[in-house]
């Protein structure tokens, strides 16, 4: 046992994950919602394998396929959820570079899909979500992913030169040029590209996309106004950050906060990522 829940709000808790996961996984985030009125909510890209599991109604996309638990891989367009009037359950995010390590399979065979949990090729995704339903609290939950998770955990080989891209990526919040994270690692630009897009399933100007618009979501999140955004996002103006939001969201930032934002808000306090 790693500890207590360590956050705590109306309807939602969160957690770090255990310390040989933290590379992996971002943290644990647990949430209940009653009354629920919006009718499709809308999953937003970003840097990180979403990995969910419903403790209540399975989840179903619009128009596809139910899920009690879920992978979704990077992708480029939001994943369009109905939602029940009740909901609760978990979600992580996990570091693409991870997948392998974790889910037993690479990254670039999640991207662009979404995947139900019991087709994993791992024996503890298929009875996750019961296991979790018999625990009784978050802080419970959040053990038994600790547990289940660091068992689960196998050795494997990534290149260097892609998990220092990676990190370089993360740390400059996308707007780090393609061409000098190649330089840097001494590749030519296609070689880079054909090579991180191997393990991560997009190639790193997508990444880096979708790196800045997690952040300038993120900004919308904390109450920052459209024309910050931009600037601390590193686009070019509103325009720009407008232009995203309706390639990669499918709507604009403000359709998004109108929508969208109190409801999360309310089920995951500050800093949640969909």
């Amino acid at each position: 046992m790693v500890g207590d829940v360590e956050r705590v709000g109306l309807g939602w808790a969160a957690r770090a994950a255990h310390p040989a996961l933290r590379q992996l996984v971002r943290r644990y985030v647990g949430y209940t919602q009653d009354n629920v009125t919006l009718p499709v909510h809308r999953g937003l890209p970003g840097r990180s394998i979403t990995f969910i599991v419903s403790l209540a109604a399975p989840i179903r996309l619009l128009d596809g396929p139910a899920f009690q638990g879920v992978v979704g891989g990077l992708h480029m367009a939001p994943s369009l959820i109905e939602q029940d009037r009740y909901q609760q359950g978990l979600q992580l995010d996990l570091n693409p570079l991870g997948a392998r390590a974790l889910l037993g399979v690479p990254a670039k065979e999640l991207a662009k899909d979404v995947v139900d949990l019991g087709d994993l090729p791992v024996t503890w995704a298929k009875t996750l979500p019961e296991r979790l339903k018999d625990r009784g609290t978050w802080a419970e939950r959040f053990d038994l992913l600790d547990e289940v998770l660091t068992h689960a955990l196998k050795p494997v080989t990534l290149l260097s030169e892609v998990q220092w891209a990676w990190q370089r990526m993360v740390r400059s919040q996308g707007v780090t040029p393609v061409t000098e994270l190649a330089g840097e690692v001494g590749w030519s630009r296609r070689h880079f590209t054909e090579r991180f897009a191997r393990e991560v399933g997009l190639g790193p100007k997508q990444v880096s996309r979708l790196i800045r618009f997690e952040r300038g979501r993120d900004l919308l999140r904390a109450g920052h106004t459209l024309a910050d955004v931009a600037a601390l996002a590193g686009y070019y103006d509103q325009a720009h950050l407008s232009n995203e939001w309706r390639a990669l969201a499918g709507c604009t930032p403000t359709e998004w906060i109108r929508e969208e934002l109190p409801f999360l808000q309310d089920i995951t306090g500050p800093g949640r990522t969909e």
